[in-house]
């Protein structure tokens, strides 16, 4: 690539053929869907199918069963990870409890997750 260059009120700029551009343009757009894929890949980002944000956000559904079901988890499994038990999973996904701060933060450490996320109304 060999732009012309000038200058106009003493700022440099290049001038370039539309095909050497575009490409350039493509260039960016590919390192920067690389960039999203890198990050997403190293869990910095992590990327949800649109059915569990349905699920999360919209059909009112309890978030610790969404994120759950999400992670691959049964209710026992969850319960294991978290130091609860299978009744007080249970009883947080029903809503017939809203469980403890204490107990929120163990689900989410259990599920990778925030724990606000866990709270969604």
């Amino acid at each position: 690539m060999n732009p012309v260059q000038f200058e106009i009120e003493g700022r440099a700029w290049a001038l370039l053929p539309l095909d050497e551009y575009q490409a350039l343009c493509r260039q960016l757009e590919d390192a920067t869907d690389a960039e999203s894929m890198r990050r997403a890949q190293s869990r910095e980002e992590e990327s949800f199918p649109s059915s569990f944000v349905e699920r999360l956000l919209l059909s009112g559904e309890n978030p610790v069963r969404v994120w759950r079901e999400h992670r691959g988890l049964t209710a026992a499994e969850l319960a294991r990870r978290a130091n609860v038990s299978n009744a007080h999973i249970s009883a947080i996904e029903t809503g017939a409890s809203t469980g403890s701060v204490q107990t929120l933060r163990r689900i989410a450490d259990a599920l990778d997750t925030a724990m606000d996320t866990l709270v969604l109304s």
